[in-house]
């Protein structure tokens, strides 16, 4: 396991080597796997990991009706739909899956599940983003605050992926513990912890990469 003072050296020189932007910049990692066959359906990665710093621009939508509903609202989430706009969405394929591609979580009341499955699980599935079942009665807002904090990180058959951890707006500690948090929860998943790991870099978006391990 690297240690932090190294990934925090990484992200600095990343955040010097970026061109200067009018505009505020995501930090992304990625994560380069080796020694592990990725066809095997129970060595892939499909985790939610909460870091212990937000960077506000993670979209959640919440789907349901009744008192879910006045809590997303009270919770600010970006998007709110009901009985009626998820069957709506089953006959709009190109707006299904805009959604589906620019929210990264979904919260569902548990009864909503079976029309979430209908409509929208073509959409969801496949993109890992299947909603989080919500029974009757539970406070969504600590869960979506947690959630404004979380990234997912989802390999499929690759051996690499890549995540948001940070914006260059954020000091160089914060997104370094970040990436500490993400690969710690990745090597307790990865079957040889961190000999799987083959590489990490981190850069901003317009920048160039810069490696980490």
């Amino acid at each position: 396991m690297v240690d932090i003072t190294s990934i925090q050296k990484a992200v600095k020189t990343a955040l010097e080597k970026a061109p200067e932007r009018k505009f505020r910049e995501s930090v992304d990692l990625t994560v380069n796997l080796r020694n592990i066959d990725m066809s095997q359906p129970k060595n892939r990665i499909d985790e939610t990991v909460h870091l212990p710093h937000g960077f506000d621009n993670v979209k959640i939508a919440v789907l349901g009706k009744g008192d879910i509903v006045t809590q997303a609202k009270e919770a600010n989430v970006d998007l709110i739909l009901g009985p009626e706009d998820i069957e709506r969405l089953g006959g709009e394929p190109r707006e299904a899956r805009k959604i589906a591609d620019e929210y990264r979580f979904f919260l569902a009341e548990t009864a909503m599940m079976p029309l979430v499955g209908r409509y929208l699980g073509v959409r969801l599935g496949p993109r890992g983003r299947m909603p989080i079942p919500i029974s009757q009665g539970t406070d969504i807002r600590p869960i979506v605050q947690r959630l404004r904090n979380s990234v997912k990180i989802r390999t499929k058959d690759k051996k690499v992926f890549h995540t948001k951890v940070g914006t260059t707006a954020m000091d160089p500690a914060e997104i370094a513990e970040n990436i500490d948090t993400i690969l710690r929860r990745v090597e307790s998943v990865l079957e040889s912890g961190a000999m799987n790991i083959h590489s990490v870099y981190v850069k901003t978006t317009m920048g160039p990469a810069v490696r980490v391990i």
